[in-house]
């Protein structure tokens, strides 16, 4: 961590053309955490002209409006609101476009980190839904191989996104010495890389981002275009050419944010245009085709999600350890990203009706059997191993309606949003939930009642919740998992079976089997008996996965101390 004792006195920018709709939720927001609101109105027409400047200094909270009469581009807008922010006093300032596209909600953990990395800019990193045009998001993508080759680093996830926290000091030094060129929609791109090569370090945070459909965009297609490739054009000789220096100066990359790394809050990888692209890839050349277009793809977000990298690698040198092989590579861990695409297109082509019934053969499912002649409902633990989904796909409607499968809302949004496009099965029975809170557990308790299975995932840290994890032994060393699934078994007073459908070859075996008749939670020795049952899951999870570790998809820090998301 940096600099904590530093003075920390943040205001807000927004620099804004024609919009104004979204301007006065934004700015209650800003004032929400007191902060003071420099509005730039960079030659906006009416009504957003007279809009803007009906906002009062007491409005701002010591803010202002300041308009350009003609337009000059957002940054000569921004580069204006730094000169008055630097001016009043201020030591950071937080950028918030002025079209609305952003989550409000994340403000709060942005400023939270730019106050723990002061010498940092901190910036958002767009986690889209299906309003973004599918021109804009293949130009990003453009745009970070460029900056991944000026910078010659991955640190810069996104340079594009209008939503980030910057170093007044830092930025006011760049100004003086060398400016900036970019003053239009280049201007954040190339800010960012120029701070980068002056040794300022980038902290980037997940931020969920739409394009409403009443926007209006001030972003010029082919002039716009032509600028930031002449941009980058400038900073790839710029970087050849001092290139001595800019090593030097590249900054470290800052600690783990804890709050940034829970598996719920990583940012998704991959947008809605990417999974259908993948899509349209298999039924033009089949699996083996699609996944020969997957594996480029996979490499990208490979060497930029560190965080997923990571884990990766730890799991499996300890997966490797335990079957006395050697320490995995790049080649292994590549392969295991590999192999969790492989998973997902499964789950694409089941849900599609492509994939035969006989993709999945028994393994164990005589409890299976006992299961379905059982009027009475059960809790079934499942895991981020192997391809559950692809089993729930293929399953006959009679059960398959038997089931509700407990999702969290964040988790791989984009991922279910167009796997419903295909299939609108595959979001019946789907319940969505944060936190099992009474309310829930009432409603389950009915529907297991009347012959309903509740599935869980076991291999997972609650999102929101304090204390509801217990420490136990998974591949030699402590883990935390959740007892959520023993305290929910216990409360619906019905069997427990565990699944998991690994694929072996060139299909899927499916493992269904009796995890306990019911779970009971005596008073006297209540934590003894859930760490007891979360033991004895770990160690089941622990048995499969060690046949195929590539197949364990939870790509997180699985070994890292419980920490609230929050």
């Amino acid at each position: 961590m940096t600099g904590q004792t530093r003075l920390f006195r943040p205001c807000a920018i927004i620099p804004s053309r024609n919009h104004w709709r979204a301007l006065s939720s934004i700015v209650a927001a800003l004032r929400a955490l007191d902060l003071a609101v420099f509005i730039i109105d960079d030659g906006s027409d009416e009504p957003a002209c007279s809009a803007l400047a009906k906002f009062s200094k007491a409005d701002l909270g010591g803010g202002a409006v300041h308009r350009f009469a003609v337009n000059q581009g957002k940054g000569s807008a921004v580069i204006q609101a730094f000169h008055m922010a630097l001016a009043a006093g201020y030591t950071h300032a937080l950028q918030v476009d002025a079209d609305g596209q952003h989550d409000l909600a994340a403000l709060p953990k942005l400023l939270e980190r730019a106050k723990r990395h002061p010498d940092a800019l901190v910036t958002g990193v767009p986690v889209y839904d299906r309003s973004v045009p599918l021109g804009r998001a293949i130009g990003r993508w453009v745009t970070h191989i460029w900056v991944w080759i000026e910078t010659l680093s991955f640190q810069i996830r996104d340079s594009m996104c209008g939503f980030r926290v910057y170093p007044l000091a830092a930025v006011a030094a760049l100004l003086a010495e060398e400016g900036i060129r970019g003053r239009r929609m280049d201007f954040d791109t190339e800010i960012m890389v120029r701070l980068f090569w002056r040794g300022t370090p980038v902290s980037n945070l997940p931020v969920s981002v739409i394009y409403p459909a009443d926007n209006t965009s001030n972003f010029e297609l082919w002039r716009d275009n032509l600028r930031i490739s002449w941009m980058h054009t400038r900073l790839v000789f710029r970087m050849l050419t001092s290139l001595p220096g800019i090593l030097h100066n590249r900054p470290a990359r800052l600690p783990k944010d804890r709050e940034g790394i829970h598996w719920a809050w990583l940012a998704e990888r991959g947008t809605g245009w990417g999974l259908r692209f993948c899509f349209a890839c298999y039924r033009l050349l089949g699996r083996t085709g699609c996944r020969a277009v997957l594996a480029p793809i996979v490499l990208y977000f490979y060497l930029t999600g560190r965080e997923q990298r990571q884990a990766s690698q730890q799991f499996l040198a300890r997966a490797f350890r335990a079957k006395n092989r050697g320490k995995p590579g790049f080649t292994d861990s590549y392969r295991h990203f590999i192999s969790f695409a492989g998973s997902a297109l499964d789950t694409f082509i089941g849900w599609t009706g492509r994939m035969p019934g006989e993709a999945i053969q028994p393994g164990k499912v005589d409890d299976l059997k006992e299961a379905a002649a059982d009027p009475y409902g059960a809790v079934i633990i499942v895991s981020h191993l192997g391809n559950v989904d692809l089993s729930r796909a293929l399953l006959d409607n009679a059960t398959r309606n038997r089931l509700a499968v407990l999702v969290h809302t964040h988790h791989a949004t984009n991922y279910n949003k167009v796997l419903r496009e295909f299939r609108t099965a595959a979001a019946v029975n789907t319940i969505q939930v944060t936190e099992l809170g009474p309310e829930i557990a009432v409603n389950l308790k009915e529907r297991v009642d009347r012959g309903t299975w509740v599935v869980i995932a076991g291999d997972r840290t609650p999102v929101a919740s304090r204390n509801r994890v217990v420490s136990t032994s998974f591949l030699g060393e402590p883990a935390p998992l959740s007892i959520g699934p023993y305290l929910l078994a216990a409360l619906l007073d019905c069997p427990v079976y565990t699944l998991f459908c690994l694929r072996e070859d060139d299909r899927y075996r499916l493992y269904f089997e009796k995890f306990a008749d019911r779970i009971d939670l005596p008073r006297h020795s209540r934590e003894q008996v859930l760490q007891a049952h979360a033991q004895r899951f770990a160690t089941r999870l622990e048995e499969y996965a060690l046949r195929d570790p590539y197949q364990w998809y939870n790509f997180f820090d699985f070994w890292a101390p419980s920490h609230d998301a929050d």
